[in-house]
């Protein structure tokens, strides 16, 4: 592989011992960790906190109060002028309803559902951990794959589909973690649609709503976790003849 290429010697040296180091922690991810963490996993779903079976014990109280209607007398005629006025500058025959100005909070910051964020936080360092050890095993696969040659690849083919497959894990794990910056999103922005409107019940509705979504979303990706731990060490394991030796009779054409 070095005739045709000048290496430096000291930087292949350093190479070596990367690659080195990428085959130890992988093959003890597989062997060790993988099992370890899909049992503790699925302790994890077991625990209390995930197994509420009343759904209201998840919901969070909305400290915003609604304010006492505004009684309006003696002002029809300007009223209607005002009115009038709006619809020529619009150019629309229709009133826009507009809700409460907001400039602060009546009892201070917004408060998130306490319950919800606890679990969230317990729940996120999971799937960066799952992240971050496919991607170790995934290079560790890349690394086994030998080079391009006619035939006799059905073992290359293994490896490649076990690549895919830690792939896929990679990104549906970092899907989960957009999901969670989304909950945050879309209920702020209702906490901010009862702030401007807080006559209209159904925003209420709404918040509690989506924070049960989350709570029910949170139990399935502590779930998904664990199975995908399973399948990987489960794959990984049947293949692994064919994983670390992919052209048993060709084998000094590893990388």
């Amino acid at each position: 592989m070095n005739s045709l290429l000048k290496v430096d010697n000291e930087l292949n040296i350093k190479v070596d011992a990367f690659r080195q180091r990428i085959t130890g922690e992988a093959e003890n991810l597989v062997a060790s960790f993988f099992p370890n963490k899909l049992l503790e996993l699925d302790h994890f779903l077991k625990d209390p906190i995930l197994n509420i079976c009343e759904l209201k014990e998840i919901h969070s109280e909305i400290n915003l109060t609604v304010p006492d209607p505004i009684l309006l007398s003696n002002l029809h005629d300007g009223l209607e002028a005002n009115a009038k006025k709006r619809k020529m500058e619009d150019g629309t025959g229709e009133d826009k309803v507009a809700g409460t100005k907001v400039f602060i909070m009546p009892r201070g910051m917004m408060k998130s559902n306490a319950k919800l964020v606890d679990l969230i936080e317990k729940v996120k360092p999971e799937i960066r951990t799952l992240i971050e050890k496919c991607n170790t095993v995934k290079m560790w696969v890349q690394l086994l794959i030998p080079r391009i040659e006619d035939g006799n690849n059905f073992g290359v083919s293994i490896q490649e589909e076990t690549v895919a497959e830690l792939r896929t894990v990679e990104g549906e794990a970092a899907s989960y973690l957009d999901q969670i910056s989304g909950y945050y999103i879309t209920r702020a922005k209702l906490v901010s649609k009862i702030a401007k409107y807080p006559h209209v019940e159904d925003y209420r509705r709404t918040v509690t709503e989506i924070d049960e979504k989350k709570y029910i979303s949170l139990k399935v990706i502590v779930s998904e976790l664990r199975n995908q731990y399973v399948t990987l060490h489960d794959m990984i394991l049947k293949n692994i003849d064919k994983i670390k030796k992919p052209r048993s009779s060709n084998a000094e054409a590893l990388y």
